[in-house]
């Protein structure tokens, strides 16, 4: 059996789509395992032993006709059997109809009738604490026999040599690695899904008065170092004594290297905190007010992996906004209402067991 999955865009969605690769070849070892995704994702990844072969979807071929079409016949070339497609847009679309797949499998977006033989509903409501991220794409697998009530997690696979090289890094650095090492996520994808400035150097501060021997490590890239060092400044003088901000991943393998040596990573809800769950480092979560918690708090065990959000604190806030785009357009304001002192005894909970 021959199978093709579609997941593009974001470095969560690959991360997480991942389990499907693991859960077809338990239950069928011989099959040939294809992966498509944009080339930025490629790091979560790499190494992964259940995924046969990659096909990078570039935005070349986003740009360009007579790229998209050389794509699409390179698809149909390869004589799937089956496709999955977990992002189901434009693009995935096509892909699963220039394919000569006899079973085509998808999300119920109701336009795609005509192009997918097997199609589901997004659950609104999780039965485990694997989260609607995993349980969804699990239920995809449906028609392959599979039972989608077998959860598995994301894993990502780092080298021992990475691992290595990021330690001596750290080192070289005067990170102590037998102290306490903090990834703090100070940004997130969006302005809309990235805790107010102020509120996460509160947060950073809360950290190191309760860990006078913490190191904080930022995770940014250079493109965000303003960012970066605006949450910097707003720390107090003694908590930026613990911060070093010079140290940080160069690429998105680096970053992981250097997370697989911390003792939790705290911050925005995002790829980073998913990243880290699948390093089994402990997290802790302050997700964007407007997105949906249940989604993303993937394997929250309230001790290992914790998630905050402002429905937890202030439900009435929400009794009267029922559509996300009314959310998304009211997250500056209920960010603002989504005080650092309200998960404060959460947080130090958390961090006493390091």
């Amino acid at each position: 059996m021959k199978v093709l999955i579609i997941q593009q865009k974001m470095i969560g969605d690959v991360l997480a789509s991942s389990i499907l690769f693991q859960a077809i070849k338990r239950k069928y070892p011989n099959s040939e395992l294809h992966y498509v995704i944009n080339t930025h994702t490629y790091p979560v990844v790499e190494g992964n032993p259940f995924i046969d072969k990659f096909h990078f979807f570039t935005p070349a071929h986003e740009n360009s006709k007579q790229k998209l079409w050389q794509f699409l016949n390179t698809i149909r070339q390869e004589n799937f059997n089956v496709v999955i497609d977990a992002y189901s847009k434009l693009s995935s679309n096509l892909m699963a109809f220039r394919s000569k797949a006899k079973q085509k499998i998808s999300i119920d977006k109701g336009h795609n009738a005509l192009i997918y033989n097997h199609r589901f509903k997004n659950k609104q409501n999780a039965d485990t604490n694997a989260g609607l991220a995993i349980e969804n794409r699990l239920q995809l697998l449906k028609p392959l026999n599979i039972d989608p009530a077998v959860i598995i997690k994301p894993k990502i696979y780092l080298t021992d040599s990475e691992k290595n090289e990021a330690g001596h890094f750290l080192e070289m650095h005067n990170i102590h690695l037998d102290k306490p090492l903090f990834m703090i996520g100070v940004l997130g994808s969006s302005l809309n899904k990235t805790y107010p400035f102020s509120y996460i150097a509160k947060t950073i501060d809360t950290i190191v008065s309760n860990k006078p021997g913490a190191q904080i490590l930022f995770n940014y890239i250079p493109k965000q170092e303003a960012e970066a060092k605006a949450i910097l400044d707003l720390c107090l003088p003694e908590t930026k004594q613990h911060i070093f901000f010079k140290v940080f991943g160069k690429s998105l393998r680096s970053f992981l290297a250097m997370t697989s040596h911390c003792n939790a990573l705290i911050g925005n809800e995002g790829g980073a905190i998913n990243m880290a769950k699948a390093l089994n480092i402990p997290t802790f979560t302050i997700f964007s007010p407007w997105i949906k918690k249940e989604a993303w708090n993937m394997f929250d065990d309230g001790k290992y992996n914790i998630s905050v959000h402002l429905r937890d604190y202030k439900p009435k806030s929400y009794l009267n906004i029922k559509h996300p785009k009314v959310l998304k357009s009211k997250a500056s304001e209920l960010y603002i209402d989504f005080k650092p002192s309200y998960f404060e005894t959460d947080l130090i909970r958390f961090l006493n067991q390091f």
